[in-house]
Formats: structure tokens, C-alpha cells, sequence
């Protein structure tokens, strides 16, 4: 699939949600980096960048009262955010050249421990590049402005991904990704 189709894919995504303008890219980005770091060859590296670029899309068809509000979601809301991954899903499953697209819009907010959803799935369930996927998802997410709160001190998203080793994240992903973040000193590895 032609990347600058992809990458354009993602940005009207990212455009739609003004808090998270650039989610995607950097997503694949720490994606790719992970994945560079565990030994995945060139065009797996490529795969899981393609894969992070699009495993948003569903967020497409959120009303933008709820991806937009600026105050807590309702339980309502946050049912209808939770919905993101199905309609990713949908949306991708038409590429048969690259299934994990889909995969990965499907899995991404899955957990480690099966706590995740939207089908529960956990561990050796959840595609190991997916994996890859959730850890650079949260990662960015902690160290991005959102509509209710700055990014994060870099000390704090260490905390949480510590915390999160073997319950959201799968541990060995989780563990590469502390590593590129105690070899960021100066904290570039975030929303600019």
C-alpha cells in the first residue's frame, strides 16, 4: 500500500481530534523503534509502521462532540469511543494485502491480562506486533497534551508503564520501551 496514501489516511484522523494532532505518526514511529530494538527485519519494521499509522481510524467516525469535549466523558461517551477499534476494523478489512492493518485497529486497546477490549483477548492471544502497537499507543497518549491535562513528566510515564508490565502491556515490549525512555534524557520522545 502507497505510504503517502496511508500517512494521509492518518492525518485526516488525527485532524479530526485537535488534542492528538499527530498521535498517529509518532505511534508508528515508537513502533518502529521497539520493534527495530527487539531484531524485526526491514520489512516487518515497515509493517508495524504502516500498521501504527492506521490503527486509529476508526476514530473517523466518532462524533466530534465526544472526541472533542473538554471535560470527563460520560459512560455513554466512553462506550462510543470503545467502539474505535470495530469500525477500524471494519474499515481495513477490505485490504487483503496487509490483514494486520485491520488486526491492529482491532487489538490495539486490548490488554495483556485480558482486560482490554473489545474481545477481551490476552497475552499470546493478542499478535505480538499489536503488542508493539498498545505500549507505543500509551506511551504517546501519556506524553501528549490532551484536552484535560499536559503531557506528563517523563518520570510519571515511566511509573505507569512499570506498573503496567505484565497487566496492559506485554512485558518484554514494555521493558524496550523503558529502555528508549531512559535513553531519552532530554525528553524529546514527545508531542512537540
Amino acid at each position: 500500500m502507497n505510504l503517502q496514501v496511508v500517512t494521509a489516511l492518518a492525518a485526516a484522523v488525527d485532524a479530526k481530534d485537535k488534542y492528538t494532532n499527530g498521535h498517529s505518526a509518532r505511534v508508528a514511529e515508537y513502533s518502529r523503534m521497539i520493534a527495530a530494538r527487539c531484531g524485526y527485519s526491514e520489512p516487518d519494521q515497515d509493517e508495524i509502521y504502516m500498521m501504527g499509522l492506521l490503527h486509529d481510524i476508526g476514530k473517523i467516525g466518532v462524533p466530534d462532540g465526544v472526541i472533542n469535549k473538554t471535560s470527563r466523558l460520560s459512560e455513554e461517551e466512553n462506550k462510543i469511543i470503545q467502539k474505535h477499534p470495530v469500525s477500524g476494523s471494519s474499515i481495513l478489512e477490505s485490504i487483503k494485502e496487509n490483514p494486520n492493518l485491520a488486526v491492529a485497529a482491532r487489538w490495539h486497546h486490548e490488554c495483556y491480562d485480558g482486560s482490554g477490549y473489545p474481545d477481551g483477548i490476552a497475552g499470546e492471544e493478542i499478535p505480538e506486533k499489536v503488542r508493539i502497537i498498545a505500549v507505543a499507543d500509551a506511551y504517546d497518549a501519556m506524553t501528549s497534551r490532551r484536552n484535560y491535562r499536559n503531557v506528563m513528566p517523563q518520570n510519571t510515564v515511566l511509573e505507569e508503564l512499570h506498573r503496567g508490565i505484565g497487566t496492559q502491556f506485554d512485558p518484554k515490549f514494555a521493558k524496550v520501551m523503558i529502555e528508549l525512555i531512559e535513553e531519552d534524557r532530554d525528553y524529546r520522545m514527545r508531542e512537540k
